[in-house]
């Protein structure tokens, strides 16, 4: 069944929810340079998963461009190269545990440490200590490869360690994105998963994201730094969940 094929089955309810969906978590995506990856598991309720992949990774990518059009001057550099080295020694880790743990029991492990992350971030005020940081690197690169998503959850807990300002995190967050993106993009491509009818899913997926990301950048504006960080934590929780019930 082709992608096109698999969404003209969906009613009109399906398709607003669709919609609706890719507008909240492009939403997230504006506001604080994350999120976007809890649309993933709510779109794979009535989307293909099959369908759903090659797609999610065109808008990550061209969601992250949209976001460091503007915001490419706040990121953190240092930031960004420290945490390349911790994510690939988390890639081969994850090709090691992707063969030798159940995927069920990992995913509920690191469910379990993402919402405690989150709620020892609210209870305190603040980020974790920076020590925290390279063990979520590691884990973003773990996390991504054996599941193909989620890796973004534990981008945010590496710069909430490293206590980025509010600017510097949504940015850094987006350029690591773009980063992952990309190479996922190469290896997708690169199996033949990028068809005409991909391309067609991701240009009517195309308006409701960029709405998405402008109404998040609008609200951002209105955040203060203390703010701020609670979205961060609270959207920590929310994208615990996935993972706690795969």
């Amino acid at each position: 069944m082709s992608p096109i094929d698999a969404l003209a089955g969906l009613s009109a309810w399906e398709l607003g929810y669709c919609v609706t969906v890719i507008l909240l978590a492009y939403g997230l995506r504006g506001s604080i340079g994350f999120g976007g990856a809890i649309g993933m598991p709510l779109l794979a309720l009535v989307v293909p998963i099959k369908t759903l992949v090659p797609v999610w990774t065109l808008l990550g990518f061209t969601s992250s461009l949209a976001i460091l059009g503007r915001e490419r001057r706040h990121v953190d550099r240092r930031a960004f190269i420290a945490f390349l080295p911790w994510c690939a020694l988390g890639v081969a880790a994850g090709l090691y545990l992707f063969a030798s743990l159940n995927e069920r029991t990992l995913g509920r492990g690191l469910g379990a440490a993402v919402l405690l992350y989150a709620v020892y971030s609210l209870r305190r005020g603040a980020g974790a200590p920076r020590v925290v940081g390279p063990v979520a690197a590691a884990l973003s690169g773990a996390v991504g490869t054996v599941f193909g998503a989620m890796a973004s959850v534990f981008f945010a807990m590496f710069l909430d360690a490293r206590h980025l300002a509010r600017d510097a995190f949504r940015a850094t967050a987006s350029a690591m994105l773009l980063a992952l993106s990309f190479a996922r993009g190469v290896g997708y491509y690169s199996a033949g998963q990028f068809s005409g009818e991909s391309w067609q899913l991701f240009a009517a997926a195309l308006a409701p994201m960029l709405a998405g990301i402008y109404i998040g950048d609008r609200v951002t504006l209105g955040l203060g730094e203390a703010a701020f960080r609670r979205l961060v934590c609270g959207t920590l929780l929310l994208s615990g969940i996935p993972l706690l019930l795969r």
